[in-house]
C-alpha cells in the first residue's frame, strides 16, 4: 500500500484528490496539510511513501517545505502538484529535492499513475517542465511556444483555423471562460498583442497541423 500525504492550501483540492486516491486499491491517504509548515510536520511524523506538495502555500512554499523535509529525511519522495510552471517555481522545487513535477490540470488518474511511477523510482515531469530542464542543461533558451501547455497549443491551433472562442469551447468540450483564460495565457506567453499575431506566430513556427 502506497501511503500518501497531501499538502495543499485549498481544502477542496485536498478533498477531491484524497477521495480519488483513497478509492485506489494500492493507495492510502494518511495525512493532509494546509500549508508548508504543516507539510513538513506531517511528512516527518508520518513518513509516507509519497508527499504530494503544492508549490504556492502559506507560511512556507512548496520548495521551502521540500528542502526542509529532505534535510531531515533524505529518503523522502516528494511530488510537486501545482498550478505554476514558471522558472522561479520549477527550478527551486527541483533543486530542493522534488522527484516529480506535474500540474493540477492533470486529471486524477494521471496523478495516481504519477504516484505509482514515482514510488518505483521514475521521475515524472510535466512536458513543459521537461522542455525547460533539457534546454537549461543544453544552455539553450526555449522557444516562446515551448512554454505553452498541451491544451494551450490545441487552443492556438483552433485559433489558427479561424474558430471563435465559443466554437473552440464546443470543439474541445471546455467552458467558454476556460477558453478565454487559455487565449490570454497564449498571448502572454508568445509575447504578442492580439489573436492575429498569435496565429501568425503559429504558422511561422510550424505549430499548425
Amino acid at each position: 500500500m502506497i501511503k500518501v500525504v497531501i499538502a495543499d492550501d485549498h481544502e477542496m483540492v485536498r478533498i477531491g484528490v484524497a477521495a480519488y486516491l483513497s478509492a485506489q486499491p494500492d493507495i492510502e491517504v494518511v495525512g493532509e496539510a494546509a500549508n508548508g509548515q504543516e507539510a513538513v510536520e506531517q511528512a516527518l511524523a508520518l513518513k509516507p511513501d509519497i508527499i504530494l506538495m503544492d508549490n504556492v502555500m502559506p507560511i512556507k512554499n512548496g520548495a521551502q517545505a521540500t528542502a526542509e523535509i529532505i534535510m531531515s529525511w533524505p529518503q523522502a519522495k516528494i511530488m510537486m502538484v501545482t498550478s505554476f510552471i514558471d522558472d522561479d517555481k520549477l527550478y527551486p522545487a527541483l533543486e530542493a529535492g522534488a522527484v516529480s513535477y506535474i500540474l493540477k490540470t492533470s486529471n486524477a488518474k494521471q496523478i495516481a499513475d504519477a504516484i505509482r511511477k514515482t514510488i518505483n523510482g521514475e521521475t515524472v515531469l510535466e512536458p513543459e517542465a521537461t522542455t525547460k530542464v533539457m534546454a537549461r542543461m543544453r544552455g539553450v533558451a526555449p522557444a516562446l511556444h515551448d512554454h505553452l501547455t498541451e491544451r494551450e497549443t490545441e487552443v492556438l491551433q483552433c485559433m489558427a483555423r479561424g474558430l471563435a472562442n465559443q466554437e473552440i469551447a464546443e470543439e474541445l468540450f471546455i467552458a467558454l471562460k476556460t477558453v478565454k483564460t487559455h487565449v490570454s495565457n497564449i498571448l502572454s506567453k508568445l509575447e504578442v498583442q492580439d489573436r492575429t499575431q498569435a496565429v501568425v506566430y503559429a504558422f511561422q513556427n510550424g505549430l499548425v497541423k
